[in-house]
């Protein structure tokens, strides 16, 4: 089930997931978590979430208007290629489109590209580290 939360509800499973445990739950704070139109989205088995993403809104130089970037998506290992994150994505592009949303953008990590190609997502930049995260490129999604 699919439900909106809390920016603090995301927070355990970005430090297990994107941080691999190594900081504090205040170190997994984002710019943006709380924005007037920030909206944090939690996928969850019975009571236990297992996927969380984040979207807030910011444009893209070169791409106009009404953008969002999504932040923060993690899944739990063992939840990871059931369609879960699809599940998430899809319902979160629904949502932005009746918030007039044009596009959707993330800096994404090198282990998730494939995802985000099949989700319609295109690379828009060369690849570029974070340090002590990886890899990265930057994806964009026409929503409207």
């Amino acid at each position: 089930m699919i439900k909106f939360i809390s920016a603090a509800e995301t927070l355990p499973l970005r430090k297990e997931v994107l941080r691999a445990n190594k900081l504090d739950l205040r170190d997994c704070v984002f710019d943006g978590d709380h924005d007037e139109n920030a909206f944090h989205l939690g996928y969850f088995e019975k009571d236990l979430l297992v996927s969380v993403a984040t979207f807030h809104s910011q444009n893209l130089s070169n791409y106009g208007y009404e953008g969002y970037q999504l932040r923060g998506m993690a899944t739990r290992e063992a939840y990871r290629e059931k369609g879960i994150g699809n599940k998430l994505l899809n319902f979160a592009i629904v949502y932005l489109r009746g918030k007039n949303a044009k596009y959707l953008w993330c800096n994404a990590r090198q282990i998730a590209f494939k995802f985000y190609l099949s989700l319609g997502f295109e690379f828009i930049s060369e690849e570029f580290e974070i340090p002590e995260i990886g890899i990265h490129r930057k994806m964009y999604l026409k929503i409207r």
